[in-house]
């Protein structure tokens, strides 16, 4: 299967072009997208992306899509990228989580607790089980920094992930890097393979946090 994956939820986006089934994988490239050209940069990337490699885009079997959490505009410009290819060319998406990528990019095995920094003193944190049949979500949610050490105390028998230098000595976690495209492409192919799949009129953020516009407008 050929897929092309979309990470737009960071400061720093990437596409990456990849094939592989439930049992390979192989990374053709991957292409980095500069924080603050997303809308402008992210269709002409993946043309070029495409021409590099000679391929048309007819060629793509199936899509994946960083579904966040992260930046909202971000995101928003990614899943509309995802949503407009896939709707034409009528292609699988697999939606997939920065937390679940995170998770399984560390390469550790039974409960993993993988942790973001949200801004605003908060971090995103994603509970997972991970085992041979792939990882299984546990619960996603928005937590103070206050209130990680009490809640990582509470699963001595997880391994605890973040990318961030600072919740990493705080809670005395496994430092990994960020996941980005490749790490989405690699799981989006196992989601399709297993038939996860969503629509793409039916693809959305999941933000976990509320944005601004919906945390500071009046009732």
């Amino acid at each position: 299967m050929l897929i092309l994956a979309i990470d737009t939820s960071w400061k720093q986006g990437s596409v990456a072009l990849a094939r592989g089934d439930a049992r390979s994988f192989e990374l053709i490239e991957m292409a980095p997208v500069a924080g603050g050209t997303f809308s402008a940069q992210l269709i002409p990337e993946i043309s070029a992306l495409l021409a590099k490699h000679k391929m048309g885009k007819e060629e793509i079997e199936g899509f994946g899509a960083a579904s966040g959490p992260g930046s909202f505009t971000g995101l928003r410009v990614g899943l509309a990228a995802v949503k407009a290819l896939a709707e034409v060319l009528n292609k699988p998406v697999a939606a997939v989580s920065v937390l679940e990528a995170l998770a399984v990019a560390s390469g550790a095995t039974g409960r993993v607790i993988a942790v973001l920094d949200a801004g605003r003193s908060e971090a995103y944190v994603g509970e997972y089980k991970l085992g041979d049949g792939g990882a299984t979500r546990v619960r996603e949610s928005l937590v103070g920094q206050e209130e990680l050490p009490a809640l990582v105390a509470g699963h001595e028998e997880a391994t605890v992930v973040t990318p961030d230098e600072v919740l990493a000595k705080l809670l005395d976690a496994r430092r990994v890097a960020r996941p980005q495209s490749d790490a989405i492409a690699r799981l989006a192919i196992r989601k399709i393979m297993a038939g996860e799949t969503v629509a793409p009129h039916e693809l959305d953020a999941n933000y976990i946090r509320r944005s601004d516009a919906e945390i500071f407008s009046r009732p």
